[in-house]
């Protein structure tokens, strides 16, 4: 009797996991994951991107954000966080002129 409970417990919990797989799956699919989690905040021209990251150490991160056309290169570290270069985006699709 016990191993018959214990066959249906492990029986229902695969199934549920394999439901919410599935459910994840096809909302990353049709891309309603994102839009859920950040409603009204992805697309338009306010939309903020980040176009590349580097940590220099374990606290400290370089990071390359678009926003409103605009590229900002921040380093970012645990206690402060701080603005090194900002100007407008690339127009190249990405190169920037010091990576040339």
């Amino acid at each position: 009797m016990e191993l018959e409970v214990l066959g249906r417990f492990f029986a229902a919990l695969l199934f549920v996991l394999a439901l919410i797989g599935l459910v994840t799956w096809v909302f990353r699919r049709t891309g309603l994951l994102k839009g859920a989690l950040f409603a009204g905040r992805s697309g338009g021209a306010g939309a903020l991107k980040v176009v590349d990251q580097m940590a220099l150490d374990t606290r400290r991160r370089l990071v390359v954000i678009e926003h409103a056309g605009r590229r900002h290169l921040l380093l970012l570290g645990q206690n402060n966080d701080l603005v090194i270069e900002s100007g407008p985006a690339a127009a190249d699709g990405g190169a920037s002129e010091a990576s040339k």
